[in-house]
């Protein structure tokens, strides 16, 4: 018998095909939508009585690579008799888990039944064009954290669902472009009342009332302001010793500037004494400080970014830590062997920073008290993009030059 919490058997009972459902990182979807595949869908029982369904079809599950490879779907699917192995899988229902970057490899399947795990059809790339045919022919839900911040967002799931006949038929009636511009750029939306409507009878939404209490800590390391302070004013790549050439470049090299403080390092050390943890960082030359921090101190660690795809260290009876690339790793998996996460730097992508904060945060952990540590020094690059992010906006080009101050760069560049 599986036992699911009431706002799990609330949302099974709201889901329909074509549903998207919303809920906060760590509470439960997977389960859920696994439970209104089983019963809804195939009409089979599994709370009071197991039986097995009366109108079985086949199951693919679209998700992250690092979930996929860590089998948690699997996990998810053995609670009801259901198998990647067709031979065990109750009914011979054919069970496929592969991740959103062979999802065209499924184009053309029919009669079957998808997740689509992990928000990834905003827009209208090929991952949306992919997922739009394959809802035509099949049954369908999504689930998400964060669903979409602008209608353009929602616009694949419309069209999935029949609202729209494409992109063009969306845009016709409800976008109005900037004229005079090189590119389109949305100048804003019309007739949102009905937008409105269809994604109220879209989303199904999964409250949850945590019994987690999270703790953000504010740490400020120090860092060279003079430095700073030159770099910011000459435009000038230390790394490179050249002239920056843009925005995003001037960014970079300020931000390692910030980020590359021994007294940064020196922060962490003093929080592991007291915690094993997950420490998200950005960049490669972060990473090369954290393997020396570990290393020098007798710290074990694993890795996941674009270069090592490790699990959790094995060895945790001494000091550890599992150092995790936001882009690599800010979702799809859990942990629920530590109570402690550190940010290493800060993320532009307010989405990525919440993603992130969810991995420990999780519907079975033993913890109840989570502590959250984010380095965030006293410099005004830092600062704006806390600020942001405490906005829940990204921090961007536009950001960075308001709070720099428009620069010529190809001035500086010829200069």
């Amino acid at each position: 018998m599986i036992e699911l919490y009431e706002h799990q058997k609330l949302a099974v009972s709201k889901l329909k095909n074509g549903s998207v459902l919303v809920g906060g990182v760590g509470s439960g979807k997977s389960l859920t939508a696994i439970a209104y595949f089983f019963s809804r869908v195939c009409g089979g029982e599994y709370e009071d009585i197991y039986k097995k369904p009366t109108r079985p079809r086949d199951l693919y599950i679209i998700t992250t690579a690092k979930k996929r490879d860590s089998l948690d779907w699997e996990k998810e699917c053995s609670h009801f008799i259901l198998s990647t192995d067709e031979k065990v899988s109750v009914c011979g229902i054919k069970v496929t888990v592969d991740s959103w970057n062979n999802v065209g490899k499924y184009v053309g399947v029919k009669n079957a039944f998808f997740i689509f795990d992990e928000q990834r059809v905003v827009g209208y790339g090929k991952w949306a064009k992919s997922f739009i045919k394959i809802a035509r022919e099949n049954k369908w839900i999504l689930l998400s954290a964060t669903p979409g911040d602008c209608w353009f967002d929602y616009m694949s799931v419309f069209i999935a669902n029949g609202y729209f006949k494409n992109k063009k038929d969306f845009t016709r009636r409800h976008v109005v472009y900037k004229p005079f511009t090189n590119y389109p750029i949305i100048d804003h939306y019309v007739n949102e009342e009905w937008l409105e409507m269809i994604r109220d009878d879209v989303l199904v939404e999964m409250p949850l009332i945590r019994k987690t209490v999270r703790h953000d800590v504010l740490v400020t390391p120090e860092y060279d302001k003079e430095l700073l302070k030159q770099v910011t004013k000459d435009c000038w790549n230390i790394y490179k010793d050249e002239p920056v050439v843009n925005a995003a470049e001037h960014s970079m090299v300020l931000r390692r500037i910030v980020n590359s403080s021994p007294d940064r390092v020196a922060k962490v050390l003093d929080i592991l004494k007291d915690h094993n943890a997950i420490i998200f960082y950005n960049f490669d030359y972060e990473l090369e400080l954290l393997r020396e921090m570990c290393t020098n101190n007798d710290i074990v660690f694993t890795e996941w970014n674009g270069h090592k795809h490790q699990d959790l260290p094995k060895d945790r009876t001494k000091r550890w830590c599992y150092l995790v690339q936001y882009n690599a790793g800010s979702e799809g998996w859990n942990c629920i062997e530590t109570d402690t996460l550190i940010f290493f730097s800060l993320n532009h992508s307010y989405k990525m920073t919440e993603q992130a904060s969810g991995r420990i945060d999780r519907l079975n952990t033993p913890f109840v008290d989570l502590y959250y540590y984010k380095l965030v020094s006293r410099s005004w690059i830092d600062r704006a993009i806390l600020n942001c992010l405490r906005a829940k906006k990204d921090f961007n080009d536009r950001q960075f030059v308001d709070a720099c101050g428009d620069r010529d760069y190809a001035a500086v560049k010829a200069a």
